[in-house]
């Protein structure tokens, strides 16, 4: 049954990752829409929500022609038009898409033919996926040439064009302007820069962010040797296919904005890098909507009035993420990072940085893969976690898992939770942090059974429906402020 208040509340944040999830029926128009339509949301008391679109046509209600219902999540044959952009943009973050081949791909993954991959582009976007390639690298080669000091030749690579002629023609053609003198408008003042051979970016976010919140949760749970926290910054190793290197973010918040150092050595790598960190440190939410939602409930009032911008944090990567997750599964925060030290000094390869701190990368499911349960148990792992985090290698390395945002994540919680030793918790875990679903809720969470009175798992699952659809940022507040005053 579709809870009315709680299906508003995510139908007014426009949030795509409900997508699918529910459909709304508009009594004074008579027509039924997905959660992510553009048009204006309706007025609360004119809408009636469902649970499919079968439900919705029923109650005679009919279709959206802008969102068109028929192409949400689980209902068109080729799934979703959002899922297949999100993929698109995924993928062209990741650097995978150099030549047009590679569009058909992704069309053949979704069995579609590219004419089809490009209609539904064009439908939810409004532009080819090409020109979407191209805006999406000429809207980073202006960020590189404005803040860094890379030269042009770097900054048309890092953007993805495959020479500088091509980047030159078409930043000409869009921007009417060369290159060079966009550098040249930007160099009005020398800025620090760090560290020889590196460069800064800005990653922006909707205020308020609580930045101390973030790197105590990362710190108290970062990998030895691949992670360093310390009072204002979180460093870390990063290894993107080829490209290795490493990373230093700050707080910027007088520009309302993250600010990332990054070894040149990543620079190919840059659109990958930067989505991984949007998604590790919760840029992309809506404050204020998911506050305005929680608070609410009186019990969460005096958290969010203290911690306002709280986030959910995620992963840098969702294998690393989840292996981390299973090392802590009835055992304290600290025995856990210790474990998880212990396994990066055993499966992970030196990398030398200019930190003390930072000489590793993180451990590869394809290496975690090759290895032994007692190769794993010999680090002081019990064996059950062992032959769990052999099954969890095993399906990232042959892509049967793909731990990262999607929109389909109680799917993927439901793969989860088939392998051995990953159970209700885990997979909630893993989809708050991985996934970045903002509805995940951990029920058998004892610090949160506990913080909310030492109620049952059942008791917190019931108590939590008050939360939806914000429940992951509600277990941040109960984690952070509900428990015992030191």
């Amino acid at each position: 049954m579709i809870n009315g208040d709680t299906a508003y509340q995510a139908l007014t944040s426009k949030d795509t990752r409900f997508d699918g999830l529910f459909y709304v029926g508009v009594t004074s128009t008579g027509i039924y829409c997905r959660p992510v339509c553009p048009v204006k949301a309706p007025r609360r008391e004119n809408c009636r929500f469902f649970a499919s679109a079968e439900a919705a046509e029923k109650a005679d209600f009919r279709p959206c022609l802008r969102c068109r219902p028929e192409l949400a999540p689980g209902n068109a044959p080729v799934d979703s038009a959002h899922r297949i952009t999100d993929l698109l943009l995924q993928r062209i973050d990741e650097g995978m898409i150099d030549e047009v081949s590679s569009l058909e791909e992704v069309a053949a993954w979704f069995h579609l033919s590219l004419r089809q991959l490009r209609r539904i582009v064009q439908q939810e976007l409004g532009v080819s996926p090409l020109e979407l390639k191209q805006t999406r690298r000429l809207l980073l080669a202006k960020q590189l040439l404005t803040e860094t000091r890379l030269p042009i030749t770097e900054v048309a690579f890092a953007s993805g064009f495959s020479s500088l002629r091509r980047f030159n023609d078409v930043f000409n053609a869009r921007y009417r302007m060369p290159p060079s003198r966009l550098r040249k408008e930007a160099a009005t003042g020398e800025k620090d820069f760090g560290h020889l051979g590196s460069s800064t970016l800005l990653l922006g976010y909707r205020p308020p962010y609580n930045w101390q919140t973030m790197l105590d949760f990362l710190r108290l749970r970062a990998l030895k040797n691949v992670e360093w926290v310390d009072e204002t910054r979180y460093l870390r190793t990063v290894q993107l296919g080829r490209y290795r290197g490493w990373i230093c973010v700050t707080h910027a918040p007088q520009k309302n904005a993250l600010q990332v150092e990054f070894s040149h050595a990543l620079t190919g790598a840059l659109p990958a890098l930067l989505r991984r960190l949007r998604n590790l440190f919760d840029l992309n939410a809506h404050p204020q909507c998911i506050d305005e939602r929680l608070r609410q409930d009186p019990l969460l009032t005096a958290s969010i009035d203290g911690d306002p911008g709280l986030r959910v944090p995620g992963a840098f990567d969702g294998f690393e993420m989840a292996v981390r997750a299973i090392l802590g599964q009835q055992i304290t925060v600290k025995a856990a990072t210790t474990l998880g030290g212990r396994f990066v000094s055993a499966f992970g390869e030196a990398f030398e940085t200019p930190f003390p701190e930072l000489n590793c990368l993180a451990p590869l499911p394809q290496r975690i893969a090759e290895a032994s349960i007692d190769e794993i148990a010999s680090l002081g792992i019990v064996s059950a976690r062992a032959r769990s985090i052999l099954a969890l290698a095993a399906a990232c390395a042959q892509g049967d898992l793909q731990l990262d945002t999607c929109t389909h994540p109680e799917e993927m919680m439901q793969k989860l939770k088939q392998l051995p030793g990953i159970g209700d918790w885990t997979a909630a875990y893993i989809a708050m942090r991985a996934l970045r679903w903002p509805d995940a809720f951990p029920a058998g969470d004892i610090v949160v059974r506990n913080n909310l009175g030492k109620i049952s798992a059942k008791q917190a699952e019931a108590r939590s429906v008050a939360w939806q659809p914000w429940r992951s940022y509600a277990v941040m507040h109960i984690w952070k402020n509900l428990g015992p005053k030191k």
